[in-house]
């Protein structure tokens, strides 16, 4: 059907909003076959022109509370992997290499953890309730360093000891370096304790320096912070007091545990001393993809437990963001680490909607990498409390903890990231989600990244902004049709699936999808009407314009109404499938993370408007502060 557009009414930007919302609007709302689709959409994925999306400043929305608690998983020994993945059809590339993001699928048999006080720590575990533990919860720095006591006495009662603490140099470390110095000397003075009380221990005790402890630090190499293993307290809280900022920004954590037990190791067992690693760090790490199994192989072959405290990972998105003050200006930034994911290869979609993932969701369970290392070694992971007043997008509804029991069937594979991938590829429900996953990255295709804040106060900078968003939503939808059909396609095969985690990873994209493509026609839709009636702006001092999601509708106007033939009705009839999708899964679901990222979706609603706002003139030129690498 041919529609003609009366130009003399229109803005020329408004005219090319509306050819292209009238592209989305065909798009949106007719179901068509997958087939039929490909043969109409071009899908191109950008690798070589980098577009990067300035980032949105969160002081022009409702301030986002720091989570006061993350979600924790008590750990325990696992006894067989549960899950698996089929790897997607698309590409067999190192996702990295892309910036892809990758779905883990970790899998953990959990049971409680009891944290001992002092009276009970020379309490002998036995080693069969050490071995693996995937998620020991605990409240801080000082309850893990307790714990980490027991394992030193446990150790102590056969042999001696030498323990190589690691500590990651990134700048986003220092406050937890302070905590922990502060709080080391709680290992020596609870150590004392036990020899005096043990008369087993007193009767090892008597050979010299049962204990020895070194110290490391390390981001992109190893920085040995003493001359040799001591047991002198003030010496090793004197190193722990020179780790540095390693300037690189890389924590290359299988190197580092790799090249202790290459070191160590020998030495140790000359000595018939028990090697211990103690790692302590809040990001992923930058090396596991490539050396995971080679750490692993290491750790088993010089039987080196490895207890690692560290943070929860982000819930199927290998990233979250720091927020980081620069001296300069005084002005917030946010700083992007890696935090994730729990699984090999992410299981969530990296799209939200309008661009890629700004949250931090909790995902229930520590790094996949980290963990797997842990478990394999007979180690222990420690989930320490998320009270990250710095850490960027820790929504209110997120500060609950997920229970054992609300949790054990969503249990994550640690298999390796190959056995994982082979495991995937034979299931084609798996291997569809993967592939709807892999083309809805914006890591990879960068034309998926939509402008959202920052667009030009100037009407003819404000067109040119506008007319690059509407391109890249038309581009967005087409992706979001197909995926939406794939998954419709697949529908069948849902029962047939024995995992839970990966019946609620197909609930909550199938939800996210058809949410999605209301959202962004809304977005379109408010582009188009700011572009032809631009309001007079709110704040006289503003300086930018803002879309901002809004649980209101915008209604189209007559003209797109005509041109779309979609009305209100239509898109409430949208609105109300995609709530739908989303209340199930929180129905389903419960008080998992799966539930939590649909209650996100439904609270912020479907609806975009427009607003104005001010931003400080310095953000625009940064180029003399310079930035951490966190």
């Amino acid at each position: 059907m041919a529609v003609k557009i009366d130009r003399k009414s229109l803005s020329a930007f408004g005219a090319s909003m509306l050819i292209h919302i009238l592209a989305l609007g065909s798009l949106a709302f007719v179901v068509q076959n997958v087939d039929k689709l490909e043969e109409l959409i071009a899908i191109e994925t950008v690798f070589d022109e980098e577009r990067v999306q300035e980032q949105f400043e969160q002081q022009i929305e409702t301030a986002h509370e720091a989570a006061t608690a993350m979600t924790y998983q008590s750990g325990g020994s696992v006894t067989g992997a549960i899950g698996g993945n089929s790897s997607p059809a698309v590409s067999s590339r190192v996702l990295e290499e892309s910036e892809s993001l990758k779905d883990p699928d970790v899998t953990v048999n959990v049971g409680s953890v009891d944290i001992n006080g002092i009276a009970d720590i020379g309490t002998d575990l036995g080693e069969g309730e050490v071995k693996g533990e995937v998620g020991a919860a605990v409240d801080g720095y000082g309850t893990a360093l307790s714990r980490i006591t027991q394992e030193i006495v446990r150790h102590m009662r056969t042999s001696k000891v030498l323990v190589v603490w690691l500590f990651d140099e990134s700048d986003s470390m220092k406050d937890d370096q302070v905590e922990i110095k502060n709080q080391f000397h709680k290992v020596y003075e609870e150590l004392g304790i036990v020899e005096k009380q043990d008369k087993e221990l007193k009767a090892t005790a008597r050979e010299k320096e049962i204990l020895q402890t070194m110290i490391y630090g390390y981001g992109k190499e190893l920085d040995q912070l003493m001359k040799m293993p001591s047991s002198d307290l003030k010496e090793i809280k004197a190193a722990i007091a020179k780790i540095k900022v390693d300037e690189s920004g890389l924590e290359n954590t299988c190197m580092a545990v790799s090249s202790i037990v290459q070191k160590y190791g020998p030495l140790a067992k000359q000595q018939k001393r028990k090697l211990l690693v103690v790692l302590v760090t809040d990001e992923s790490g930058n090396d596991g993809r490539e050396l995971i199994d080679s750490a692993i192989d290491k750790v088993k072959r010089f039987e080196v437990p490895v207890y690692i405290m560290g943070r929860e990972a982000v819930f199927g998105y290998p990233y979250a963001r720091i927020r980081w003050r620069d001296p300069k200006y005084g002005l917030d930034h946010w700083l992007q680490i890696d935090r994730g994911p729990e699984t090999p290869e992410p299981e969530a979609l990296q799209f939200d909607g309008l661009h890629a993932r700004w949250d931090a969701y909790s995902s229930g369970f520590g790094p996949y990498e980290q963990v797997r290392i842990a478990k394999e070694s007979g180690g222990i992971f420690f989930l320490l409390p998320g009270e990250e007043e710095n850490l960027v997008g820790q929504e209110a509804i997120d500060k609950r903890k997920f229970a054992f029991y609300d949790m054990k069937e969503y249990l994550p594979s640690l298999d390796s990231r190959r056995d994982y991938i082979n495991e995937r590829q034979k299931s084609k429900f798996r291997e569809t989600m993967w592939q709807v996953i892999y083309r809805l990255n914006p890591y990879i295709d960068k034309e998926l990244n939509i402008q959202e804040h920052h667009y030009p106060f100037l009407p003819e900078e404000f067109q040119k902004a506008g007319q690059v968003s509407a391109t890249r939503g038309v581009h967005a939808l087409s992706l979001l049709n197909i995926a939406g059909a794939e998954l419709e396609k697949i529908k069948p095969l849902r029962a047939a699936e024995e995992s839970t985690r990966w019946r609620a990873n197909y609930d909550l994209m199938l939800g996210q999808i058809f949410a999605f493509r209301v959202r962004l026609f809304q977005a379109m839709l408010a582009l188009d009407q700011h572009a032809k009636n631009p309001p007079a702006p709110k704040n006289p001092k503003s300086n930018e314009w803002h879309l901002v999601r809004t649980s209101k509708m915008l209604p189209p106007d007559a003209k797109q109404i005509k041109f779309f033939n979609v009305n209100m009705e239509e898109l409430k009839k949208q609105e109300e499938k995609a709530r739908k999708l989303l209340a199930d899964v929180v129905k389903n679901h419960p008080r998992t993370p799966w539930a939590n990222r649909a209650e996100f979706e439904l609270i912020h609603g479907f609806g975009f408007t427009m607003i104005d706002g001010w931003r400080d003139p310095r953000y625009y030129d940064t180029k003399d502060i310079k930035f951490p690498k966190p």
